[in-house]
């Protein structure tokens, strides 16, 4: 049987997680022994546990570009956890390493390398991250979701494959979604997902917006506004599970930020989008390139958060869904989808050439 270790991690969010997630499903199908190497107490570990792969805890550092006196500690974290990586890859002989990137995935990475095991990165965001960067010289190949990102991937590594979303997030039920939300058949509805500077942008704009659509709002914990609990066509959540897929069925267009792993499923779902990405001064700045590539290739709309004028807002959401058509139309000549059935296919290619 092939064995595959997958890893990413180490940071706040499941992010570098579940994209690994998503690929369980075909990996399984295709007979691989899965393994998990993460941190030890980070938010992997309760997700990887909970879809019952072996999950496997290393020590893991952040790596900064800025002062910390953790800046100081963490490299010797760094070491021990590529101590550790190094000793359960010995162990488990695995065929092939895939990883998500975040901070955890570096020890892995190198471990891997030093033991002579093939590697599969995925960078997420249109450059890579400082984690990823690390790990370049170690890739046999490097997944990409953008095409611009290919560009700072040496050559003959990068392939274009999308992130890999999951399944279940392909096979909505609108019907379930109009009950649950006691919407009309008949109006049109916007998905609005996060609670940032758009989510507040779009509730000073809803006595004009609901004349003419329906507004899901996924606003996340504590940003419930209970002054519009009663107003007919508005709907709001902290948070859904298993109704997302739902949700997204029924929505016509989607108004959301520009994570990476996040845009992915606005294409996969073939969703017309605005996007409000995360300034540079709260990010590094992959936001706003990740949206700027997705609205030069037709699938997006863009504002700034310096940009939420309701006079600004109104018009590029008439425009989203009276040329839906055209977006869909985009997103479907898409080279960034079906990323499952690429990213295990190289896969297949690495361990069959192993083999």
């Amino acid at each position: 049987m092939k064995r595959i270790v997958l890893t990413g991690g180490g940071g706040g969010t499941a992010g570098h997680v579940t994209p690994n997630i998503a690929l369980l499903p075909k990996l399984r199908e295709l007979g691989y022994d899965i393994h998990y190497i993460g941190s030890y107490e980070g938010i992997e570990k309760k997700l990887i546990e909970d879809v019952n792969v072996p999950y496997y805890g290393i020590a893991s550092g952040k790596l900064r570009r800025y002062f910390d006196p953790k800046n100081f500690s963490d490299p010797f974290r760094v070491l021990k956890g590529y101590g550790e990586a190094r000793k359960i890859l010995k162990k488990l002989k695995p065929d092939v390493v895939f990883s998500k990137g975040g901070f955890v995935a570096v020890p892995v990475v190198l471990a891997a390398k030093h033991l002579h095991i093939p590697v599969i990165i995925h960078e997420s965001d249109m450059t890579p991250g400082l984690a990823n960067k690390i790990s370049l010289s170690a890739a046999t190949k490097v997944c990409c979701n953008f095409p611009e990102t290919m560009g700072y991937i040496p050559e003959g590594k990068a392939v274009l494959t999308g992130s890999p979303i999951r399944e279940e997030l392909l096979h909505g039920n609108k019907l379930a979604a109009l009950n649950l939300c006691g919407f009309a058949a008949n109006k049109p509805v916007i998905l609005v997902i996060g609670g940032s500077q758009g989510s507040v942008a779009v509730r000073g704009i809803l006595p004009e917006l609901l004349k003419k659509y329906q507004v899901i709002h996924l606003c996340g914990k504590g940003k419930l506004d209970s002054t519009k609990t009663d107003m007919e066509g508005y709907i709001q959540f902290e948070y859904v599970k298993k109704e997302l897929a739902d949700l997204f069925a029924l929505a016509d267009v989607c108004i959301s930020r520009a994570g990476a792993n996040a845009i992915c499923e606005l294409l996969a779902l073939r969703k017309p989008n605005l996007l409000i990405p995360l300034s540079a001064n709260a990010s590094r700045g992959d936001q706003i390139l990740n949206a700027e590539s997705f609205e030069n290739q037709g699938f997006s709309e863009v504002l700034t958060e310096e940009n939420l004028a309701p006079t600004i807002i109104l018009p590029i959401i008439d425009k989203l869904y009276e040329k839906r058509a055209d977006y869909v139309a985009a997103m479907e000549k898409s080279g960034q989808s079906d990323a499952i059935s690429k990213i295990t296919s190289l896969i297949e290619e690495v361990t069959s050439g192993k083999n």
